[in-house]
């Protein structure tokens, strides 16, 4: 992976990037301005004489020489950039004996764009430090023996030792061992992550993508106090560290709306400035004024004129916002992505798995008059561990905190010959006796005395409140009924409250549940819109008319709402860490499985908005006040000193994003 690669410079295609090519410049841009101080200070002391002709000659090759590689390369692609104006403001400076004028010109510019090498540079080892988080090489088991090899010699299905404090050297999951990983550099999360093996390393390695979160690690991240074996599932050059640092990078090929816009007005204005100089040139002669004086006059305004502010102000930008983004768990995928986002003012979320955890959870137990919760839950839970669906799952996972201290599975009763009644529910036998869980429908369809009034009416409060309910019938008695839900993300309501304090107005939660589940969901964490019973297509539809409004993000898995995330002005992808698909398809991916990212981005693509349109106006200002200045006799050496102070300035506001501040990681660390 070539990390030194810097597509779409800013100044001119042959720009010497990597810090080597940085430092060369900065030191060629010292050298001419130490030979020009040399001569200044010569000619002002009275010493200069023929000395100082040969140190502002000097002062050119040090201060030209970058700056004329530059602009050939532009001009053999035919295109004419701000480097090749000021060569020609030097070169005719030169022309009418003005060296020194020429000469500071060349120094100033020179000085002014090694330092905004230097700086972008900045931002961008910001970013080519991702892929210096994973380690060269690994331990891994060689019939049975630890092994030194390179990661790129891993292969799928190794087993890599990882050490306690040490990173992580391949995308796996965990073997054995357990522990807790910091993946603040791949996911964003401020604090470790506990790690636990998987229960079947043969099914995990068949299916990577359906491993656990809790086994689940990356590349990059470092291990805590205690040891691991892992199984790598992906090589070296395809892991989740390798595929963020790849698309980051080419986010910076990707133009935002601004940046097209510039680069058009680009080609527009600088042969405009080169005809203004050319009227100015032929007013002179008309007027009768000293060619030497019309000819310097015309070079002074070339430079008043040339944007070199406007041309880095929305790149140092967007490369700024890019790489505390991914510095912060969140992949944004260019600058267009990255504008509209921080202009939209209507979000779309999906429900499962967005904006809750998309799994069932056991949230009620109403036993009948007469019964005991115990005999309810213990019954219950007795059937459903014969059952591997979603909502059996539920029940056994969280049955077992409901009923308190539970006896040891030996001593709890035994189901046998569990049937499953297809869309309704399923049937056991238990100590002798029939027991049925399952819908209300399904009930009313049993043999039997009928469902008690008062649990009939529980039932339907708890679907009416979303819950999707269980009555269990043992014998000829009805022991109560279960109300299961997907419920909200704990830190979904405070996430949806922050997004309205950054300026979103309008939420819409689409799902494909029922309407009374999605508006209980809808309720609990303060959406606006709530739309229920959605196929797939629907919720493409639903998109565009969002979109047909106003500029719209949808916020999904990455995979099943992929339709309607392309659909949308920006798509955006949760956990996409785990999910290759999710990191090819999403326009801004954040990397955990936690909503609590969204703010993040949210905030800082609107900072990106409000820093590139303040380099923007500051840009086109100095060319305004500029041009009419040089016009009216400002000399070559103010005018260069105010142009390149602009463009260091626009700089300087563009790296600040590389300190945005994420408010709940600074909670979190406290």
């Amino acid at each position: 992976m070539n990390t030194n690669r810097t597509p779409n410079p800013p100044r001119g295609d042959g720009h010497a990037h990597g810090f080597l090519g940085e430092r060369a410049e900065l030191v060629s841009a010292l050298l001419a301005l130490t030979v020009y101080l040399t001569g200044l200070i010569l000619e002002l002391t009275g010493n200069g004489g023929p000395a100082t002709l040969p140190l502002f000659v000097a002062a050119y090759v040090f201060g030209g020489f970058f700056t004329l590689r530059e602009a050939l390369l532009t001009v053999r692609r035919g295109r004419f950039q701000v480097d090749f104006l000021m060569l020609i403001a030097a070169a005719g400076a030169a022309a009418i004996g003005k060296w020194e004028e020429g000469a500071v010109l060349l120094v100033l510019f020179s000085l002014g764009h090694a330092l905004e090498g230097y700086a972008m540079g900045r931002a961008r080892r910001s970013i080519e430090a991702l892929g210096e988080l994973a380690p060269r090489s690994a331990l891994v088991l060689r019939a049975a023996t630890p092994v030194e090899v390179p990661v790129e010699e891993l292969v799928v299905g190794d087993t890599v030792l990882v050490r306690p404090h040490t990173r992580v050297p391949a995308d796996g999951f965990v073997a054995s061992g357990t522990g807790s990983l910091d993946q603040s550099a791949i996911t964003g999360e401020s604090i470790p992550v506990d790690k636990q093996p998987v229960a079947d390393r043969a099914a995990a390695l068949a299916d990577p993508a359906a491993v656990d979160a809790g086994s689940r690690v990356f590349a990059g991240t470092v291990n805590g106090a205690g040891a691991l074996d892992v199984v790598v599932t992906r090589l070296a050059r395809d892991n989740t560290l390798a595929r963020v640092v790849r698309m980051v990078q080419e986010a910076e090929e990707r133009t935002s709306p601004t940046q097209r816009f510039t680069d058009r007005f680009q080609k527009v204005f600088v042969p405009g400035v080169l005809a203004l100089v050319a009227v100015l040139l032929g007013i002179g002669a008309l007027t009768g004024e000293p060619f030497a004086d019309t000819f310097y006059r015309a070079m002074a305004v070339l430079v008043a004129a040339s944007p070199c502010a406007l041309a880095i102000a929305t790149p140092a930008a967007v490369l700024s916002a890019v790489g505390r983004a991914a510095r912060g768990g969140v992949l944004v995928k260019g600058g267009a992505p990255l504008e509209e986002f921080g202009r939209l003012r209507t979000i779309a979320f999906d429900k499962t798995g967005t904006l809750t955890e998309g799994r069932p959870r056991l949230t009620e137990a109403e036993a009948a008059d007469g019964v005991g919760p115990q005999e309810l839950l213990r019954t219950a839970l007795a059937v459903q561990r014969l059952s591997d669906h979603p909502l059996a799952q539920a029940v056994v996972r969280d049955a077992p905190a409901l009923l308190g201290a539970a006896p040891a599975r030996s001593a709890e009763p035994a189901a046998v010959n569990l049937r499953a009644v297809i869309g309704r529910g399923v049937t056991a036998e238990l100590d002798g006796e029939e027991v049925h869980i399952g819908s209300l429908a399904y009930a009313d369809s049993l043999a039997g005395p009928p469902v008690p009034a008062a649990l009939r009416e529980r039932t339907r409060q708890l679907a009416e409140s979303g819950r999707t309910t269980m009555l269990v019938r043992r014998g000829e008695r009805y022991l109560g009924t279960l109300g299961l839900m997907d419920a909200p993300r704990p830190d979904a309501a405070d996430t949806v409250a922050e997004l309205r304090g950054l300026g979103v107005t309008r939420m819409v939660m689409l799902s494909g549940d029922d309407q009374r589940v999605a508006d209980e969901v809808g309720r609990a964490v303060g959406m606006d819109e709530v739309r229920g019973g959605l196929m797939p297509q629907d919720k493409v539809t639903e998109v565009a008319r969002l979109r047909a409004a106003e500029r719209t993000a949808m916020i999904g898995d990455g995979v099943n709402d992929a339709p309607a995330m392309a659909g949308a002005t920006v798509g955006v992808a949760m956990g996409a860490a785990g999910s290759a698909v999710a990191l090819e398809t999403a326009d801004i991916a954040l990397m955990s499985d936690d909503l609590r990212r969204l703010p993040f981005i949210t905030g800082l693509s609107r900072r990106a908005g409000r820093i590139i349109r303040q380099n923007l106006w500051l840009s086109l200002g100095i060319v305004a006040v500029l041009v009419p200045a040089t016009v009216m006799g400002m000399g070559i050496g103010p005018a260069v000193l105010v142009h390149e102070g602009s463009t260091l300035i626009v700089v300087a506001n563009a790296l600040r994003l590389l300190r945005y501040p994420d408010v709940r990681e600074a909670r979190a660390r406290r």
